[in-house]
């Protein structure tokens, strides 16, 4: 391994991650908001990555309703309302 690729593996195992809300199937949209297509289906349980955050789509959630969408890879965004951070604002630095 190239030290680039190195730095992109440790990058990787020390990047926080959330957990989504237990039970519930979340959405993965291809931008920050509803009218976005649908590009995956998050299983119950799984735990994400926030690279950023934006504003978004206002959606209610088990996590209360907020405008912010957290970006959890390449064109993946996920509502914050199902993603628990701990916090009602960003934990991440905002996308763009």
């Amino acid at each position: 391994m190239t030290a680039e690729e190195l730095a992109g593996v440790a990058a990787e195992t020390t990047t926080k991650r959330y957990p989504v809300a237990p039970g519930v199937r979340v959405n993965v949209r291809s931008g920050p908001g509803t009218g976005y297509p649908v590009v995956k289906v998050l299983s119950a349980g799984v735990s994400v990555p926030i690279n950023c955050q934006c504003p978004g789509t206002t959606v209610s959630g088990p996590y209360g309703t907020t405008d912010i969408w957290d970006n959890i890879a390449n064109g993946q965004y996920v509502s914050d309302a199902y993603v628990k951070t701990g916090s009602d604002g960003y934990v991440a630095v905002r996308c763009g």
